[in-house]
């Protein structure tokens, strides 16, 4: 958790938080045109952006192996379990595009 190299203004802050909390609504698709559409425009935005698609792919592997562990009755904790980080990750995300610094999400693999 860094601080970003400028204060973002209002509007960056309002995509900012949008991305992170897109984990309740649009999960691929909202951080995805956030960061294609300003990735020139606000780099800070498209930090976030792609921290946060990121994170929905990382969570979306993760939710795959839950599904193949199913089979043998450890996938249903681990699901759950996996939620509720989920949760509190997007919530933790949330409160730092507030306050105007970076979140880098623990345990995800960094892919864009």
């Amino acid at each position: 958790m860094t601080n970003l190299p400028t204060e973002p203004s209002t509007t960056d802050k309002i995509f900012i938080v949008l991305s992170h909390a897109s984990y309740f609504y649009l999960p691929f698709i909202f951080p995805l045109i956030v960061y294609l559409v300003k990735k020139e425009e606000s780099p800070v935005v498209a930090e976030a952006a792609r921290e946060a698609l990121n994170f929905h792919i990382s969570w979306l592997a993760y939710l795959i192996v839950c599904c193949l562990l199913l089979l043998i009755l450890i996938g249903l904790p681990l699901m759950i379990a996996l939620g509720f980080f989920g949760l509190i990750l997007s919530i933790v995300a949330i409160i730092k595009g507030i306050e105007g610094k970076s979140y880098r999400y623990p345990a995800i693999f960094r892919l864009i």
